[in-house]
């Protein structure tokens, strides 16, 4: 499944990509990664749904341009004008990471109506960050102008470490790549810097309306998000299911791949 779509929203040029036939499904990617994270879930879901996938802007095919804001807020605004583009009214929507915030917040801020919301070992409250996380947020500019080598290096040990499986040598080079280049070395780092947990707190702060179908997965070996962090976004979401799948890291989609299209495959069935 490709991203053949670009859509134009305020200067940013977002790719985006649908296929199937059934009711909606958007997934959203986190960071540092993009849509290719999901494209072999939507691509089995696509006979029985109609998918769709898209790159926030500053990931993947989307525009990196160094003046766009990249946090929460801005990505937010983009998933709510995307999906109007697409017309879409109340999809089910299953986030990974960064996608989770983003994703509540389109949801609890800006109104926008979801039939479900399931959340794959997502960032969504705080405290959040791993120790490098915090060491580039306070030196963006320097690492921004390493040696090309030495920040490849720095971003394959860094997305190594979200898989308790490792990741094979293709796979981890498909998820460095966007991160490397006279563009993507760049924003790699500034959409690191850019990451603001206040609105974290904005967002835990309103979890208790929550009225859609949630169910939270997690990795038992996330070494990125401790499963602690699951339990209390359970206890703060009215309603909201948890399932922790054994021996998957914080990449549960190259850990545990047949457990979590199982996962997906019931939740939408049941809803």
């Amino acid at each position: 499944m490709e991203l053949t779509e670009r859509f134009a929203w305020e200067g940013r040029r977002i790719a985006c990509g649908r296929a199937g036939a059934g009711p909606p499904v958007v997934f959203c990617h986190g960071t540092p990664f993009s849509s290719a994270l999901w494209q072999p879930f939507a691509e089995a879901l696509s006979r029985d749904f109609t998918v769709h996938l898209w790159d926030m802007p500053g990931y993947g095919s989307s525009s990196q341009h160094a003046g766009h804001p990249v946090d929460f807020g801005a990505q937010a605004d983009a998933f709510a004008a995307l999906l109007g583009h697409w017309g879409l009214d109340r999809p089910h929507v299953i986030a990974h990471d960064f996608g989770g915030a983003v994703s509540l917040r389109t949801h609890l801020s800006l109104g926008v109506g979801y039939a479900s919301l399931m959340l794959v070992d997502v960032v969504a409250i705080p405290p959040s960050g791993s120790p490098f996380f915090r060491f580039v947020q306070e030196h963006p500019d320097v690492l921004g102008g390493l040696p090309a080598y030495i920040h490849a290096a720095i971003v394959r040990a860094y997305i190594q470490g979200a898989s308790h499986r490792g990741l094979r040598d293709d796979d981890l080079d498909a998820l460095v790549r966007p991160w490397t280049g006279d563009d993507g070395q760049p924003a790699f780092y500034r959409q690191i810097a850019g990451y603001d947990e206040r609105f974290l707190e904005e967002n835990e702060r309103h979890l208790g309306r929550v009225r859609i179908p949630v169910r939270i997965l997690w990795g038992t070996r996330d070494a990125w998000i401790p499963v602690e962090v699951a339990q209390r976004l359970r206890s703060l979401i009215p309603g909201a299911e948890l399932a922790l799948i054994e021996d998957a890291g914080h990449l549960m989609h190259h850990d545990a791949p047949v457990p979590l299209m199982d996962e997906i495959r019931a939740w939408l069935a049941g809803r």
